[in-house]
C-alpha cells in the first residue's frame, strides 16, 4: 500500500466532483498551496507530483512558468481544466512530463491518469534534443547580440520604435505587435502596430491612461510582463478587460497574449512592448495570409525571457535616441542662439543664414537627381545634408569678431563722420557769413553809408556765390558718400577738395576734406575702405577659428572646412586662402552659390537696393563667365529653379 501513496503538491481547487473525492483518497497525500506558497516551495519531493486548477495557473501564469522552469524539472505537472486543449498548453512545457484533465472526467479515470503520471506514462512527455537545445539557445543569445548592436546603433526615433517591434516578433514568433511609449507620468502614446496577417505597419498616436482597465496600462503601471492563453477569456483575477472592437473591424482573432514593460536601469519604465498570437509557422509565413487558429501557440516562458532581455535592451536604445535628441536639440538650439548674435549685431542681414541655408539644402537635393557630367557622383544622404545645413547656417558667425560699425556700415563715411563733415560745413557757412558782415561794417566805417550802398549789392552778390558753392560742395559730398560707383571726374574732385582750405578772416584754416574723409569718399564701389574690406573679409577667419574649437563629431567634422571656403574663387583670387578650384570643397562651392544669390536679392541691405530676380541669375552666370563660381552648380541652382523655394519672400 504505501508504494501506491500518491504525493500531491495541489494549487487551490473548487469544491466540486470529482476533486472532492480524488483528494479524499487515503493513498492520495496533498500539500495545498496558495499561490505565493507555491512559489515559495525551494525542495520539492522528487516523487511528488505538481496539480494545479487552470484558473490558479493562468491567473499566475508567468510566475507558475517561472517556477516550473527553475524548481523541480523533472517532477510531473497535471492541469486540470476544459477552457484549453492538451495541445495548446503542451507547448509550454518543454522541460517536464505534464497531462491535461477536464473537470468532467470521473473520479475513477482522475486517480488512475494520477497513476500513470506517477508510472511515467504522461500524455506528453518531452523529447529532450539537448544538442538542439543547446544550439537554440546559442541562436538566441547570438540574435539579442545583433538585436542590442542594431538598437544602439540607430539614431532615428521613428526608426528605432520600427526595429523594436520587429525584433521583438522576431525573437519570439509573434504574428502581430504593438509599441507604446511613456508620456508623462500617467499615459502611454500608442505609437505603433504592426500584424503580419493583415499585412500591416501602422503608425499610431492616441493615448492610453497607466491604469488596470487596459493589457498595457496595467502592464506600465504594475511594471511586470503579463501573459495571456487567451485575452478572451482573461482570468478573474486580473483588472483589466480587452477590447475585441479592433477584431470586430478586422476579422481578426487575438488569443495567446505577451506584454512586457520596457525598464531602464534605474527600474522606470519607459514603455510596453505587447505582442500578440505566437506562430506555430513564424518561419514560413505569408504576409498578407490569414493566420489559422491550430497555429497560434501561447508565448512560454523562454519567451518571456528573451522579450524582457530585449525590452531591457529596448529602454537603453531609448533612453540614448532621446539623449542623443536632447543633444540635437540643444545643439540645434545653440546654432539659433548663435544666428541670433550675428544678426543682432547686424540686424540688416536678418535672416540670411537661414535663407542661404534653405537655399543650399534643396540645391543637395536637386544635385542627388543629376547622372551625368561632374556631379552625378555627387549624393547628398542625411547624414551629409545635416553637415552641409548646419555650415550653411553659421558660414557668417565670424562676423560677431568684426567692429559692429564696420559691420554694419551702409555709407562711405561712419554716421558719426557724416555729422563731423555736416558741421564743419556749416561752420564754415557761419565764418562765410561772419567774413561777410566784417566786411560791410569794415567798408561802412572807411568809406561812408553812402559809398557802401553803392558797393553792397557786388558785396553781397560775392558771399551768396561763395555761400552757394560751400552748400554745393557739401551737397556732392553726401552724394558721394553714397556705395555706388564713383566716376572718374568725382574721384579727381574729391583729390581736390582734399587739398582745399577755407580761411576766414580770423586767419584759422579750415579743411574742406580731412585726409580720412578724401581717402574713404574715393571708394570707387561700395561703402567700404581698403581696410574696412580686409576687416570684413576677417570674419571667414573668425568662423574658421570659432568653428574648429567644437569637438564636432565624425560625421559633421567638415562643418569648418566648407564654412571656411565660401568666399574662394574658382580662379584662384577669393580670400581668405586663395584656393583653386581643386581645393575648394564641393559644398563650400554650392554654399558660394546660394550665398551670392541672396546678397543679391535681399531687400533689407541699406547700402544697395534689392535686385530682380533676372538681373540676380544674369550676374550668376556673368561670375560663371569669369571664372568665380562652378559652372555646373550654377546650372542646376537657375535650371531646376532652386531659387524658388524663397518664392513671394525675396526675390521680385
Amino acid at each position: 500500500m504505501a508504494q501506491r501513496i500518491i504525493k500531491l503538491y495541489a494549487s487551490e481547487f473548487p469544491e466540486n466532483e470529482p476533486f472532492v473525492s480524488f483528494f479524499r483518497r487515503p493513498d492520495v497525500k496533498t500539500v495545498f498551496l496558495k499561490n505565493s506558497n507555491f512559489f515559495e516551495l525551494k525542495a520539492p519531493d522528487e516523487h511528488a507530483i505538481f496539480f494545479v486548477h487552470e484558473t490558479a495557473f493562468t491567473s499566475n501564469l508567468l510566475r507558475f512558468l517561472g517556477y516550473f522552469d527553475k524548481t523541480g524539472k523533472n517532477l510531473p505537472l497535471v492541469i486540470a481544466g476544459d477552457k484549453f486543449e492538451q495541445s495548446y498548453l503542451e507547448h509550454l512545457f518543454a522541460n517536464r512530463p505534464f497531462t491535461h484533465v477536464k473537470p468532467a472526467i470521473g473520479e475513477t479515470e482522475l486517480y488512475e491518469t494520477v497513476l500513470k503520471v506517477r508510472a511515467g506514462q504522461a500524455s506528453f512527455l518531452p523529447e529532450h534534443d539537448y544538442a538542439k537545445e543547446l544550439q537554440t539557445a546559442r541562436e538566441n543569445i547570438e540574435s539579442l547580440h545583433k538585436i542590442g548592436m542594431a538598437l544602439s546603433s540607430e539614431k532615428d526615433p521613428d526608426k528605432l520604435l520600427e526595429l523594436i517591434l520587429t525584433q521583438s516578433r522576431n525573437i519570439a514568433g509573434a504574428d502581430a505587435g504593438s509599441l507604446y511609449l511613456l508620456e508623462g507620468e500617467d499615459q502611454l502614446r500608442f505609437k505603433l502596430s504592426q500584424n503580419v496577417s493583415l499585412d500591416w505597419s501602422v503608425k499610431e498616436n492616441s493615448a492610453l491612461p497607466i491604469n488596470g482597465h487596459s493589457i498595457c496600462g496595467y502592464t506600465a503601471g504594475s511594471k511586470v510582463a503579463v501573459s495571456l492563453l487567451d485575452a478572451y477569456d482573461i482570468p478573474a483575477t486580473f483588472p483589466f478587460t480587452f477590447n475585441k472592437s479592433y477584431d470586430q473591424k478586422s476579422g481578426y482573432r487575438s488569443k495567446s497574449m505577451l506584454a512586457v514593460p520596457m525598464r531602464n536601469k534605474s527600474g522606470e519604465v519607459l514603455g510596453v512592448i505587447q505582442l500578440i498570437n505566437k506562430r506555430a509557422d513564424y518561419e514560413s509565413k505569408t504576409a498578407g495570409q490569414t493566420l489559422a487558429l491550430e497555429m497560434i501557440r501561447p508565448f512560454d516562458h523562454d519567451d518571456v525571457e528573451l522579450l524582457n532581455s530585449l525590452a531591457s535592451q529596448a529602454a537603453v536604445a531609448l533612453e540614448n535616441s532621446r539623449l542623443y535628441q536632447d543633444i540635437k536639440r540643444l545643439f540645434e538650439g545653440f546654432v539659433k542662439a548663435s544666428i541670433f548674435a550675428i544678426e543682432s549685431r547686424d540686424p540688416t542681414t536678418h535672416g540670411h543664414s537661414e535663407r542661404v541655408a534653405e537655399l543650399t539644402i534643396a540645391l543637395a537635393h536637386e544635385i542627388n537627381n543629376i547622372h551625368s557630367g561632374e556631379l552625378a557622383e555627387l549624393h547628398f544622404d542625411h547624414k551629409r545634408l545635416t553637415e552641409l545645413r548646419y555650415a550653411s547656417l553659421l558660414h557668417d558667425f565670424g562676423k560677431v569678431g568684426v567692429r559692429e560699425e564696420v559691420l554694419v556700415k551702409a555709407k562711405k563715411l561712419f554716421p558719426y563722420e557724416l555729422d563731423g563733415l555736416k558741421d564743419r560745413y556749416r561752420y564754415i557757412q557761419k565764418s562765410l557769413e561772419s567774413d561777410f558782415y566784417r566786411e560791410c561794417l569794415e567798408y561802412a566805417v572807411e568809406n561812408g553809408i553812402e559809398r557802401f550802398q553803392l558797393i553792397r549789392p557786388s558785396i553781397e552778390a560775392a558771399f551768396r556765390a561763395r555761400s552757394q558753392d560751400v552748400q554745393e560742395t557739401l551737397d556732392f559730398l553726401i552724394r558721394a558718400n553714397e556705395p555706388t560707383f564713383l566716376e572718374d571726374g568725382s574721384f579727381n574732385k574729391l583729390l581736390e577738395l582734399g587739398k582745399e582750405n577755407h580761411l576766414g578772416r580770423d586767419g584759422l584754416l579750415t579743411p574742406m576734406l580731412t585726409e580720412r574723409e578724401t581717402h574713404v569718399l574715393s571708394i570707387r564701389r561700395g561703402s567700404l575702405s581698403e581696410a574696412e574690406r580686409i576687416e570684413i573679409e576677417s570674419h571667414v577667419r573668425h568662423t574658421f577659428k570659432f568653428l574648429s574649437k567644437i569637438p564636432w563629431i565624425k560625421d559633421l567634422n567638415r562643418i569648418p572646412e566648407i564654412a571656411y571656403a565660401h568666399h574662394e574663387k574658382l580662379n584662384g583670387r577669393g580670400y581668405p586662402n586663395h584656393l583653386s578650384r581643386e581645393e575648394i570643397p564641393i559644398e563650400a562651392q554650392m554654399l558660394c552659390v546660394a550665398d551670392i544669390f541672396d546678397a543679391l536679392t535681399a531687400q533689407d541691405r541699406p547700402y544697395k537696393p534689392a535686385v530682380p530676380l533676372q538681373k540676380a541669375l544674369d550676374i550668376l552666370r556673368m561670375d560663371v563667365d569669369q571664372n568665380h563660381i562652378n559652372r555646373e552648380i550654377v546650372d542646376v541652382f537657375i535650371n531646376r529653379q532652386v531659387y524658388r523655394v524663397l518664392e513671394g519672400r525675396m526675390f521680385r
